[in-house]
């Protein structure tokens, strides 16, 4: 396919649920020229509590329909299907597109910034069981501390539409005082749902620790990726699309919570 046909293909993101639009809207925001095709695999959210061969499934069906939707780059915007499924996405998908994940711009940007420091990592029990930023921070060889905490509950709180009030206070607050995230210079939301409590975060700890929203970090990195590989669109071709794999009224009103506006889920019954 000729380099400027290319460039006018559209960007498929991925998550296991609606968090994954909080990546997306940070995208929008650096990237308005881009067209995204976002699937939301709502019909088995939460992923963080599913085994890595069912994320790994899930996530081989939705690449399918993204590569028919003739994608240039398929992004998961989830952190459990990263660590879970991204080295098998990669050799599935192989020439049709290019694969990127959420944790790898994460690590880049702690490696470049927090080199002999020590950082706390909070995300679902997927992530943090699979060890995956461990491996990749340690293979910096910077000299870097990680210290993670599994936060379960934090992703359904959100998604409920628990947050900045008291209830989301209080459990934020009994997971940020836990002893494995004492003594942090930095706390990476390891979830894509957490940018959306990331000012009561940011409370907590009062400046003390810089809080790292992963969407944006994802966002800037995307932006260089497309340049880099001569990917950039050089005009918006053409209007986002939004599919979910279940619909419920309850994700329709969310989208507006995660994406900052409105957006019309569209019903694509992938598992039937």
């Amino acid at each position: 396919m000729p380099e400027t046909e290319l460039k006018n293909l559209p960007i498929g993101i991925f998550d296991s649920g609606i968090g994954g639009l909080t990546v997306a809207h940070a995208i929008t925001k650096i990237l308005p020229r881009e067209q995204l095709i976002y699937f939301g695999d709502t019909a088995h959210l939460p992923y963080g509590d599913k085994s890595t061969a069912a994320i790994q499934a899930y996530s081989v069906k939705i690449c399918d329909l993204l590569i028919r939707q003739q994608c240039k780059i398929i992004l998961i915007a989830c952190n459990s299907a990263s660590a879970a499924a991204y080295e098998l996405v990669k050799e599935y998908v192989g020439s049709k597109a290019k694969v990127l994940n959420v944790i790898d711009p994460t690590v880049q940007y702690i490696g470049e910034n927090y080199g002999n420091k020590t950082i706390g990592l909070i995300g679902t029990k997927q992530t943090v069981n699979s060890n995956v930023y461990k491996k990749k921070v340690d293979a910096l060889d910077k000299n870097i501390t990680l210290n993670s905490l599994a936060t379960p509950l934090l992703a359904a709180m959100i998604e409920e539409g628990f947050f900045n009030n008291t209830i989301s206070e209080s459990v934020i607050s009994t997971y940020l005082t836990d002893p494995h995230l004492q003594n942090i210079e930095a706390l990476i939301l390891g979830c894509t749902h957490y940018p959306l409590i990331k000012k009561q975060i940011e409370s907590f700890y009062q400046g003390k620790v810089d809080v790292l929203d992963t969407s944006e970090l994802v966002a800037h990195y995307v932006k260089n990726f497309l340049h880099q590989n001569h990917l950039a669109a050089p005009k918006r071709p053409g209007e986002h699309k939004f599919y979910v794999s279940d619909f419920t009224q309850s994700f329709e009103e969310s989208t507006r919570i995660f994406f900052e506006k409105a957006v019309q889920l569209e019903h694509y019954p992938l598992w039937e």
